[in-house]
């Protein structure tokens, strides 16, 4: 017996896991996304005792990897950190560009981080970019589709019209599984790539806590991985439940 036909007959336990499992991984998602703001706000008290801000901490760690030509641009908000590949430029916000607390220098390193992956040609972060527009465009198409869909009563895994609506939303949730897999080892990476150049220029304590801080940001992506490989195993098993049903 194959895999395929063990998931087969067993579509609604498959189905009531993933039921049972939501709410656990939902607050393992708020919790993760509470915790990286907590360690962000109290490692961003604690001034780095070089005094240099978190901007000037990423332009040292970009000429130490021959990276000259990347620029800086401001963006509003809190934790909006994220550096543009079109257009090798990184953005930092307000809480982080001039600060020299060791949060936003961890958080500002971290973007240098993908800059750096970027210029290395860094694979997952290649399959990343790659793979941006074509989740877009499907996510886009997706959500017309399914709400018309419900408003018309055809979500039933058990009728025609039902099953290619889910067929659609596994697609586009397998293209953002997908999507969400090459972005763990991208963002890991780049901490690492941050950790290791602070860990050379800061004290061991300071650069403790960016680890900390780093590994809080990591959290929350790996929650959303979960959540989202969580509705792609739902959609999944209601399609084959509507199948067995129609054997």
């Amino acid at each position: 017996m194959s895999f395929i036909d063990i998931f087969t007959d067993n579509a609604y336990l498959i189905y009531g896991i993933t039921m049972c499992l939501f709410i656990p991984f939902f607050l393992f998602s708020i919790i993760a996304s509470i915790r990286v703001n907590t360690v962000f706000n109290k490692y961003n008290s604690i001034s780095s005792s070089s005094g240099i801000s978190a901007q000037g901490y990423v332009r040292k760690f970009l000429d130490s990897e021959g990276l000259t030509d990347i620029r800086f641009a401001a963006v509003r908000g809190s934790l909006t950190d994220n550096f543009n590949p079109t257009n090798n430029t990184i953005s930092l916000s307000d809480t982080v560009r001039n600060s020299a607390a060791i949060g936003a220098i961890g958080v500002a390193c971290h973007e240098a981080g993908h800059a750096v992956q970027h210029a290395r040609k860094y694979f997952f972060s290649s399959a990343r970019l790659a793979l941006v527009p074509v989740v877009n465009a499907a996510s886009t198409l997706m959500w017309p589709v399914f709400i018309i869909g419900y408003i018309l009563g055809f979500a039933s895994p058990y009728s025609s019209i039902g099953r290619i609506l889910l067929i659609i939303g596994l697609v586009v949730m397998g293209l953002t599984l997908l999507f969400s897999l090459v972005t763990l080892p991208t963002e890991f990476d780049a901490s690492r790539r941050a950790y290791k150049y602070l860990k050379t220029c800061m004290l061991p304590e300071e650069a403790a806590g960016v680890k900390k801080v780093l590994r809080a940001a990591a959290m929350t992506y790996v929650a959303s991985f979960m959540m989202t490989a969580l509705q792609f195993l739902r959609i999944l098993a209601l399609l084959l439940m509507g199948r067995n049903r129609n054997k």
